[in-house]
């Protein structure tokens, strides 16, 4: 299919042929993903709208109308109002009052490898052990299944129940904690279900 236009390819998607989704996600998925993060301005949020919008893409091939567009065009409108009803979402959470995620991501390697030169393995370990202490039981499942079981925010969702939005705010409180608890040595309790 891959050397079908456009055209011909949502063809074959309205057809029910979900082979013409892949080589259309081939084609765009940079593209939705650069407007996505340009919008959003966080990797993660950007990902999960890309997804979205070839899902849609997906669910609603029967709406397309070549005479009213292009599927460039139809794609690139709905990457654009996803996005912009996601960044409005995030707004009304005040995500982008919150730590930058750039910021979280790029301190806390730079704690880790300072700490990991003055602390042996064993007290290494044992802080490590202090710092989850110090984060909520939901927190501390979301942490762990990311950094140590490799799931996505989507896939952790999916395995705890929790909507993606909860798991993101879990996962990113819970890494708040922890560096402060790394960079001040203070302990925050984080309640049973934060």
């Amino acid at each position: 299919m891959k050397h079908l236009n456009d055209h011909e390819l949502m063809a074959q998607l309205q057809a029910g042929h979900g082979d013409a989704l892949a080589v259309l996600f081939d084609r765009y998925h940079r593209l939705v993903l650069s407007i996505a993060l340009k919008i959003v301005r966080d990797p993660a949020e950007a990902e999960d709208i890309m997804q979205n919008v070839f899902l849609e893409i997906f669910r609603s091939a029967a709406q397309f109308d070549p005479a009213k567009g292009t599927t460039k065009t139809w794609l690139l409108q709905y990457a654009y109002h996803r996005s912009i009803n996601r960044r409005q979402q995030l707004n009304l959470r005040h995500f982008y009052q919150q730590d930058n995620v750039q910021g979280i991501e790029t301190r806390m390697p730079q704690t880790s490898s300072s700490l990991i030169g003055r602390f042996s393995n064993h007290e290494l370990k044992r802080l490590l052990q202090e710092a989850l202490a110090t984060v909520s039981r939901r927190q501390r499942q979301v942490l762990m299944l990311a950094s140590f079981g490799g799931f996505s925010m989507n896939e952790i969702a999916l395995k705890t129940g929790e909507s993606v939005s909860n798991v993101r705010h879990y996962y990113y409180r819970g890494l708040k904690k922890l560096r402060s608890f790394i960079s001040e040595g203070k302990e925050q309790p984080g309640g049973p279900n934060e």
